[in-house]
């Protein structure tokens, strides 16, 4: 079989080429514009970040996207699906809000933005694909119902998945909120009562009133409310909240796979992943840690499961920062180079779990030529 063909520009720029310049290049290079875009729906599926988080991707590459797909003849538009948790991304209108602050708006995003499943996430399509996990995955009605998909991924880490990919986006970001339960169902955490301090904060976000402090002001966990959305886990700083042991990550990232292979089923697709500001989580919480790694550049491939793997490859080959980052707590300041770092930082996490069943179910290769543009 042969290797799946990934597109790779640096962050080198001179006064006739910045940035936005070497996207229009490689993607041109990469082939996206081979797709039929004339007269096409086109969904960039992106995620606009939780307000307050700053490592989502800058609306100047989004508007520039756009603009190279709408001279080739397509109908544009930005797009994600509301959010399983809360927070300001739980419904259209303050999805909406969110991402006009974040400035993914049609002056300076230069594309209309539509929330995939509407307003309270119930506008959805079941695609299906007869998975091994998930065998109709229900998916955002807008994504399903363009003709082409082409995603926008911020590579970083992520405290479920391992690391947020173009996998991750696609196949979590572009589900319904009735969709992102069936990818959580099993993945009710539990409480270590040694570790939680009482502080009340994963109560206080928990948009299911599935927690309450008990008697001697520890989280006690409903699992007839518990949706399994994973927020506690992620906002708990002191390991107070953690997955338990009968849920795996590979699970999560076996069923992100089959939503992913849902939402591009019989759909022409591209996909792009931005190597920059790789905070260790995702960018749904509404702060973003330090960067791990320095800023590398930006990938393209028709390829997603390649796509993420050759992120995952230059990551893990580069040093870490120096600076104090996730990577450098409980761990000597050494580089780390050619460590799996999302591993140390997720150390329950697997990632590779998700590719290895992506190329399984027949949506990509792990096996890639990288290209330079």
């Amino acid at each position: 079989m042969a290797k799946s063909q990934v597109f790779f520009t640096n962050l080198r720029t001179n006064p006739h080429s910045n940035l936005l310049d070497k996207l229009e290049r490689l993607v041109a290079r990469a082939g996206m514009l081979d797709m039929p875009l004339k007269d096409s729906f086109v969904a960039i599926k992106i995620h606009f970040g939780e307000p307050g988080n700053l490592a989502y991707i800058r609306p100047n590459f989004a508007a520039r996207l756009a603009q190279v797909l709408r001279k080739a003849g397509a109908k544009p538009f930005l797009t994600d699906a509301n959010t399983l948790y809360s927070g300001r991304r739980a419904n259209a209108v303050d999805h909406l809000q969110s991402a006009m602050e974040n400035g993914f708006n049609p002056i300076s995003a230069d594309c209309n933005v539509i929330i995939a499943d509407g307003l309270k996430g119930t506008e959805q399509v079941e695609i299906p694909i007869g998975g091994e996990y998930c065998k109709a995955p229900k998916i955002g009605a807008a994504v399903a119902n363009a003709d082409v998909v082409v995603s926008m991924t911020h590579f970083k880490g992520h405290e479920q998945a391992g690391f947020g990919g173009a996998l991750k986006n696609l196949g979590m970001g572009a589900a319904s909120v009735a969709g992102k339960l069936e990818l959580h169902s099993n993945s009710q955490p539990k409480v270590n009562e040694d570790k939680c301090i009482g502080c009340g904060v994963c109560v206080s976000h928990c948009a299911h009133d599935a927690i309450r402090l008990d008697d001697k002001r520890k989280a006690k966990i409903d699992y007839g409310k518990c949706v399994g959305c994973g927020q506690c886990v992620a906002l708990c700083q002191f390991d107070g909240a953690v997955l338990a042991s009968w849920d795996t990550s590979e699970r999560l990232n076996y069923k992100i796979a089959e939503y992913t292979k849902a939402v591009i089923k019989d759909k022409p697709n591209f996909h792009i992943s931005f190597i920059m500001n790789v905070s260790p989580e995702c960018d749904c919480w509404n702060h973003n840690d330090a960067a791990v790694v320095a800023d590398m550049g930006i990938l393209a491939s028709f390829d997603p499961v390649a796509l993420d793997q050759a992120c995952a490859d230059m990551v893990k080959a580069a040093p870490a920062l120096p600076t104090d980052n996730r990577l450098h707590d409980g761990h000597s300041h050494e580089t780390m180079a050619g460590q799996d770092k999302f591993r140390v930082m997720h150390p329950d996490t697997d990632w590779e779990a998700g590719l290895e069943h992506a190329v399984k179910i027949g949506i990509g290769s792990r096996d890639y030529d990288l290209i330079n543009v």
